[in-house]
């Protein structure tokens, strides 16, 4: 039996004895088996580091609130119950407020900003979240000469790394406040071996890009990831993502994807997606789902039926959303991506021609057979919101509104934009029905598709970096009332930690780590909004526990570094 079959096999045991068992009994299934996980304390003399006293516990599993009181010890969750005549270190008056497993964010980009700009993890925190998982299409590792051309100065040290191994020991040196899953972006991978270009590996550069594979799942990496619309991703073909994936499959890994169209196409790729993870025998994690463009909005119920024909058929997909109307991109992605077959350098240079600008602008304004996100907001350029530029007077304006301020027409700026790099935008290309449809379908988690945030170095930036999860209790559960509180923490936890293996975490109960939000659920919000406001902290988060260590307290960021880097089980 090889090791992925033996890894499944393990895994689908484990869920059956799930579903007859109690949570403490899931605990000791589940506590020691896996990398994260904390052992369950029965001696009941040992005082706690914590006590949460007169809390409404939700435990993560989707059950409805109850009140207990909950005793830390180390960096585990000890005991739960009636626990007020018993000693602690600090006792913490929860005061009816709700105590919930720590926040899962199922993407949350970079993670090499935790030790560039450590003050940028508030961003999460303040949201109630105490994991994310690192990448998309790219990731921190593997590195080449050509690809990390100049080290890192961090702190006076200059660091530069290749393997996931020598990364992880970087970031273990620094310490970080939050912890951290790392996929492998395959994206990464095809950049070290094959460079920016539309080329296709031979035999021989394949072996060398699995090897990559491998030697990343070896040093902790939880499965492969794609982000299918940007060059050079969107050159891999289908076969060659199941090669490399295939890797990852032997390691007990997940295929997580930016789909290769979220628009008209996406049943398709959805489809794609599901060839791989069955090419691969891998499950399949679908990162922000959607449906683009007001003409492909009905497509999404068509797409939540497709991923639970799948489940039904025994395939694992599972997906997820972030909670606003406005994505996020690069402005140059609204351009046909087979333009940068050469490199992205070599094509923008050609936009000083005026002549390639009209036929550019020819073929946006006339085609919709691609990922055409001019066609997504509507064809109006009020409706793509800049985010990050290198002209900082252009930040928070519209493409409209930039171009006032530049003194050109809309389509001279939007060009004159893309030719100069580095812009960020958020299109207005989704409805709030496509949302509720999703937080509807049982398999669906949230992520806020975006990096940790310091609006000390930040321009600015999509609120969903600061709001996602704040919001979805906010909106989704006060507001709108589509999903009940206990639904929502669900979601944002174990149902999380269940797709990233992370057993030991994603429920509150004895034995597992102490990974715990305390809020009141009346309070916790989203403050941050599209534009001028985006970068403001949600509230609401009155204490946060990072394995046992409290990093928000009282309302208050603490100095603290506790976070870890949670590698796939068994790569230590």
């Amino acid at each position: 039996m090889d090791k992925s079959t033996a890894f499944h096999e393990q895994r689908g045991l484990m869920y059956r004895t799930v579903h007859s068992m109690t949570v403490a009994a899931l605990v000791t299934l589940f506590g020691c088996a896996v990398s994260g996980g904390g052992t369950p304390d029965s001696d009941q003399e040992l005082p706690f580091d914590v006590l949460i006293s007169g809390a409404r516990v939700i435990d993560g599993t989707g059950n409805p609130w109850f009140r207990a009181d909950v005793g830390i010890r180390g960096d585990v969750i000890a005991e739960i119950g009636s626990l007020s005549d018993r000693d602690a270190t600090r006792t913490i008056e929860a005061r009816d407020r709700i105590v919930s497993p720590g926040f899962i964010d199922m993407m949350g980009q970079s993670s090499l900003v935790l030790i560039t700009d450590p003050p940028s993890a508030e961003s999460k925190l303040r949201q109630g979240i105490t994991t994310y998982l690192s990448g998309e299409g790219g990731s921190p590792a593997p590195q080449s000469a050509e690809t990390q051309s100049s080290p890192l100065i961090i702190e006076g040290d200059t660091v530069r790394w290749s393997t996931y191994a020598e990364y992880f020991a970087i970031m273990e040196r620094f310490g970080i406040p939050i912890n951290v899953v790392h996929d492998v972006g395959l994206t990464q991978v095809r950049r070290v071996v094959l460079g920016e270009g539309d080329i296709q590996p031979t035999a021989a550069q394949l072996e060398e890009m699995k090897e990559l594979v491998r030697q990343a799942m070896e040093d902790g990496a939880v499965g492969t990831s794609t982000s299918l619309i940007y060059p050079p991703a969107v050159y891999a073909q289908t076969e060659e993502l199941i090669e490399l994936t295939r890797v990852a499959g032997e390691y007990g890994g997940v295929y997580f994807t930016h789909m290769r169209n979220e628009s008209y196409a996406v049943l398709e790729a959805i489809r794609e997606a599901i060839t791989i993870g069955e090419g691969a025998g891998v499950p399949v994690h679908i990162y922000h789902l959607k449906a683009a463009g007001q003409d492909n909005w009905p497509l999404m119920s068509d797409a939540l039926a497709l991923i639970d024909s799948a489940r039904a058929e025994g395939m694992d997909v599972t997906a997820d959303i972030y909670p606003y109307i406005r994505n996020g991109i690069g402005l140059g992605s609204f351009l046909h991506p087979r333009h940068y077959a050469e490199g992205t350098d070599v094509f923008l240079a050609t936009l000083t021609d005026t002549e390639v600008r009209s036929r550019l602008r020819e073929e946006v304004e006339g085609t919709s057979d691609w990922e055409n996100w001019y066609r997504h907001v509507g064809m109006d350029w009020n409706n793509v919101l800049i985010v990050s530029a290198p002209d900082p007077s252009v930040i928070n304006l519209s493409i409209t509104a930039a171009a006032e301020v530049l003194g050109v027409d809309a389509w001279s700026a939007f060009f004159n934009l893309v030719q100069n790099g580095g812009v960020s935008v958020n299109p207005k290309s989704m409805n709030e029905e496509q949302k509720w449809q999703a937080l509807r379908a049982d398999f669906v988690m949230i992520d806020t598709d975006a990096s940790p945030v310091n609006p000390a170095t930040t321009a600015s930036s999509h609120p969903r970096a600061f709001g996602a999860f704040p919001r979805v209790i906010a909106k989704y559960v006060r507001e709108d009332g589509v999903l009940t509180l206990e639904d929502a923490v669900r979601r944002m936890s174990s149902l999380a930690a269940q797709r990233l293996g992370l057993y030991g975490r994603g429920i509150v109960a004895p034995g597992m780590i102490a990974d715990l939000v305390v809020f009141d659920e009346e309070e916790l919000r989203d403050d941050a909004d599209f534009g001028a406001d985006a970068m403001q902290y949600a509230l609401g988060v009155d204490y946060l526990f990072v394995n046992g260590i409290l990093v928000i307290d009282d309302g208050q960021m603490m100095d603290s570094r506790p976070g870890r880097l949670l590698k796939r089980a068994g790569s230590d």
